[in-house]
């Protein structure tokens, strides 16, 4: 569990390679003592820069890191005490599993004896104990990434930084190397910051998530808190699946808003975009918030049409027209019992004001 206090500090961060376009920009954040924290963005949105920079192997161009109160400004990379793990695992091919977790507590003049200690309570934590002899050529992916994790950790650094570790793995190892490092970070206390592009990652290890987008944090929050409350239609889109309707801001009235759809229906939504009334809002809607044929009364009814559904076991996914919007999917609960909704069916699908948020117009 973490606590409040900051362990690192980016204040008024810049970046820039060619001395016009900033990479990073402005970058003002505090990453807690004990918690893991996901920097999260599409590929350019400055997540991996961010992280470079905290590493030192990239200077900023303004602004000011901290760790511990201590400016890095003039701290080299190896003088850092950061561990860090990359994608491709860098791992020594010449050197056994034991020799290459050992090599960072060589190189810091470690005595023999507390190196073969610290090696094997590492190794144990990555649960790799009977593989310290072997070399990493002879270890599968997921396990030549734990040697990396435990390289990082056997020297108990104050900061553990990972760049897109588990990119090469296939997906079911990738999601139990997930819980693995999720349940490392726990069991250690270990301060984590942690950079992908893929969201359900970030959702599933983080204790918060900065999602960057051009160079800007553009929320940074809780895992639940950018699923169900997104700051802008970015976020929106980017965390999860997200279904957007267009349309205008008639008015804010309390907890609630009215928006006027194109086609002249009004909708009770959530504001998340301010006040305004006439500007152009588009309407966030998670397709598990989105009932077909509702039963009883809801805030918000539409007509829709059935293109396609998908089974996928406990759910279906069934794609509808909604005003336009031929892609607008809705996650149905499978049921043996159930009728399905077939290609070409019009019906009507219901939602509620609290479940319908109102954020800006993407760009």
């Amino acid at each position: 569990m973490c606590d409040s206090e900051a362990l690192v500090s980016f204040r008024r961060v810049q970046k820039t390679y060619d001395g016009e376009q900033l990479v990073v920009k402005d970058l003002n954040l505090d990453i807690r003592r004990g918690e893991f924290l996901t920097m999260l963005g599409p590929s350019g949105s400055g997540k991996t820069t961010s992280l470079m920079m905290l590493a030192g192997f990239e200077v900023p161009t303004h602004g000011e890191i901290t760790l511990a109160g201590h400016s890095l400004r003039d701290t080299p990379p190896h003088k850092r005490d950061i561990g860090v793990v990359f994608q491709n695992y860098a791992l020594f091919p010449h050197m056994t599993v034991e020799e290459n977790i050992a090599f960072p507590l060589s190189v810091r003049r470690v005595s023999k004896g507390e190196q073969k200690a610290r090696v094997r309570k590492a190794l144990d934590v990555v649960k790799l104990g009977a593989l310290g002899s072997r070399r990493p050529g002879q270890l599968s992916g997921g396990q030549q990434q734990r040697v990396a994790l435990a390289r990082a950790l056997v020297f108990e650094p104050k900061l553990v930084l990972m760049d897109e570790p588990l990119g090469a793995l296939d997906k079911q190892l990738r999601e139990h190397m997930q819980i693995e490092i999720k349940h490392i970070h726990e069991n250690l206390g270990l301060t984590v910051v942690y950079v992908t592009h893929d969201q359900s990652e970030a959702l599933t290890m983080s204790n918060r998530i900065a999602v960057f987008h051009e160079g800007v944090v553009q929320q940074l929050d809780s895992p639940q808190g950018l699923y169900e409350r997104p700051n802008n239609s970015f976020v929106a889109n980017f965390i999860g699946e997200n279904n957007m309707l267009g349309g205008t801001l008639e008015g804010v009235e309390g907890d609630a808003c009215r928006v006027r759809l194109d086609d002249g229906t009004l909708i009770l939504a959530l504001p998340g975009c301010g006040e305004g009334s006439g500007r152009r809002v588009s309407l966030s809607l998670r397709p598990e918030k989105v009932d077909i044929e509702p039963q009883g009364e809801t805030a918000n009814r539409l007509p829709a049409t059935v293109k396609e559904t998908i089974y996928h076991g406990d759910h279906m996914r069934v794609r509808l027209d909604v005003l336009g919007n031929d892609d607008f999917t809705v996650k149905m609960r499978y049921r043996a019992n159930r009728a399905v909704p077939k290609p070409g069916e019009t019906l009507s699908i219901g939602f509620s004001a609290r479940d319908c948020l109102a954020l800006d117009a993407p760009h």
